[in-house]
């Protein structure tokens, strides 16, 4: 006979209902990043960033020694959220005004906050989408980081329709006057030889297209040590037992690991990049699954001027695709369905508008 947890002390997570607009959510088990947690996310990624893994770099621009990963940051804070906002996530869709804030370092303790700013419940009255406002903070108070996502969620009964329609607007992208550019930064002595890259801020034009030829292969033992790492329990990446039954009735690669094996693949060709500004907006647009192989390419959008004469911004679209070389083989971004209505071709698994900072030619 199976037991019981008859006092109910296990969470069991909220779902669709539970997550009302206007709830705010301080978020249990801060996290110390260190070290290891930055060479793992390299294991993991491949990232070849030296801002966040040359120490000597990092000090010849500015800042006390190496600084952690972007998108470890990123996911940091994400994973913080999960088990209180998406552990009964159907998937991630999508993020918006998503801004970097003071660099962390290796020793610094992150803490998330989070307030549901809206929610739509589906036509079919199953499911429903959450928007929600995700603020981390190091342990001086200062923010390292803030995020709007939206998630699709499951009802706990599927039964009782409301017809919730709360959905917020979100902006179409972040206000450059709010990008962060760390006090500290100096890069009069930015040495290009330590990146490999030799474009700089002039060099890159709207409408370039840049692909980064290199592919691949997405591991489930990898995705889920990237989850771990990141403490992202969410059941649609782990529960293959659960997940049986439902719609693609195996797990589904967490959308945070195609954003950093895509970044990371975007190196090459984007070398001297310094940090991540914003992302303006994002959908993971299809689902991956182990086995899938990643490829990526960047459309250049804006050349931003920050009236700086050592640095600008480049507002970037990076889109990552499966199962097809785009450097190669002719790859469709958004096809007509049945209906006419234009959607992601199905190889399309993400599709990101992010800002960069980039340094001038001096």
């Amino acid at each position: 006979m199976a037991l019981q947890d008859a006092a109910g002390k296990a969470n069991t997570g909220n779902y669709f209902e539970d997550l009302t607009t206007g709830r705010e959510i301080v978020h249990a088990v801060p996290r110390t990043i260190t070290e290891g947690d930055a060479a793992m996310y390299i294991a993991l990624t491949a990232a070849r960033q030296p801002l966040s893994c040359d120490a000597e770099f990092a000090r010849s621009l500015g800042f006390q020694r190496e600084v952690v990963h972007d998108l470890l940051l990123f996911h940091m804070v994400f994973g913080k959220s999960v088990p209180d906002v998406s552990l009964n996530a159907v998937a991630n869709l999508g993020y918006a005004d998503v801004r970097f804030g003071v660099p962390a370092y290796p020793g610094d303790t992150i803490t998330s906050t989070t307030r549901v700013i809206g929610r739509r419940e589906s036509s079919t009255g199953d499911t429903g989408v959450t928007w929600v406002h995700t603020v981390g903070r190091n342990q001086r108070g200062e923010e390292v980081l803030s995020l709007i996502r939206w998630v699709l969620m499951n009802k706990r009964d599927t039964s009782a329709f409301t017809g919730i329609d709360e959905a917020p607007k979100t902006p179409p992208q972040v206000d450059p006057a709010a990008f962060h550019v760390p006090a500290e930064l100096d890069l009069g002595r930015f040495d290009a030889s330590v990146t490999g890259g030799q474009w700089f801020w002039e060099d890159y034009e709207p409408g370039e297209r840049i692909h980064h030829v290199e592919g691949v292969a997405i591991e489930e033992a990898e995705q889920q040590m990237a989850a771990r790492l990141y403490q992202n329990i969410a059941r649609a990446h782990f529960n293959a037992h659960a997940l049986k039954g439902t719609r693609f009735g195996k797990r589904v690669i967490y959308g945070g690991h195609i954003i950093s094996m895509a970044h990371a693949l975007s190196f090459n060709g984007l070398e001297n990049a310094v940090r991540v500004l914003a992302f303006n907006g994002g959908t993971h647009s299809n689902p991956t699954f182990a086995g899938d192989t990643l490829f990526a390419w960047t459309d250049v959008i804006e050349r931003i001027d920050l009236g700086r004469a050592d640095a600008g911004a480049l507002r970037l679209r990076l889109v990552g695709v499966k199962n097809a070389d785009p450097f190669t083989e002719e790859q469709p971004f958004k096809v007509a369905d049945d209906s006419g209505r234009e959607r992601y071709h199905p190889n399309v698994v993400l599709d990101l508008d992010y800002t960069v900072l980039m340094p001038r030619r001096r």
